[in-house]
């Protein structure tokens, strides 16, 4: 080449030399797109950015992706501690444990429910949800100042009207007053639901919903400065009906979002 030979360069090194650009190049676009995914998702760790790299196109080794995560200190926030919100204490009438030993084939076989708080600028307020454990889909859910069983009834509303479920579902929770409150029970039954409810003293009955609610106060809720319950309902309405069931990877489901990974179901 006679520009090589101008420049008295070879031609072994010429390209060497290209194929260093070439891969500086390719390093700053893969770069790019990890820091766009850490900023949509901020408490994805590598594996999850990896699987999402992967769905854009991306053919990389998890290990880069890593490597490349901890130089731009991109990993996963730090973990907060929880505070109980329910009252087992009571009087009512406590169910057995149905769900600890049911094998799970589709959607609609089983749901999960629970309660967390929420602390904004100005007032503590209460959120209720139901999930589908089969899809890990948030089905029902009520942002509420009361603790009081109007919020687990509206959940439950707001889930029954969605998923028009047929009889025989089983409904778990803990044994909170809310859930054994008779205006709840009755709704239940209503609808053919079998109650079941989480052993005494026993945090791995009720897991999944745990982890639900530990992923929604990293991925929202930490992020956010609601002032009060006006302003912290929109919000909440657009992370878990839209983010968490619509576009949320979930390690569990493939690395899918709960509503891709039900839509595969009808069409397998």
């Amino acid at each position: 080449m006679e520009l090589c030979q101008v420049a008295g360069v070879s031609r072994a090194g010429y390209y060497r030399f290209q194929r260093r650009v070439q891969e500086s190049e390719a390093d700053m676009d893969l770069r790019s797109a990890i820091q766009q995914i850490a900023l949509e998702w901020p408490s994805y760790g590598y594996r999850r950015v990896h699987r999402e790299l992967m769905r854009r196109g991306w053919r990389v080794n998890h290990k880069r992706v890593l490597r490349r995560m901890r130089m731009d200190n991109l990993l996963c926030l730090r973990k907060r501690n929880f505070i109980l919100t329910t009252d087992s204490h009571h009087g009512l009438p406590i169910y057995p444990n149905l769900a600890k030993n049911m094998v799970l084939t589709g959607i609609n076989q089983l749901w999960i429910a629970d309660i967390t708080y929420i602390r904004l600028e100005v007032e503590f307020v209460y959120l209720a949800v139901l999930l589908d454990a089969f899809s890990r889909s948030c089905i029902g859910w009520a942002l509420r100042r009361s603790l009081e069983a109007g919020l687990v009834l509206e959940a439950l509303r707001m889930a029954l009207r969605q998923r028009r479920p047929q009889p025989g579902l089983v409904h778990h929770s803990d044994r909170g007053v809310q859930y054994a409150a008779g205006d709840y029970i009755a709704l239940l039954k209503k609808h053919g639901i079998n109650l079941s409810m989480s052993r005494r003293g026993n945090v791995y009955d009720n897991a999944m919903a745990e982890s639900f609610m530990k992923t929604l106060k990293y991925e929202e809720v930490y992020r956010t400065e609601y002032r009060n319950l006006e302003e912290a309902k929109p919000a909440m309405k657009e992370f878990l009906e839209k983010i968490y069931n619509q576009k949320r990877l979930h390690s569990a489901l493939g690395y899918r979002p709960p509503r891709e990974f039900e839509r595969s179901l009808s069409v397998a």
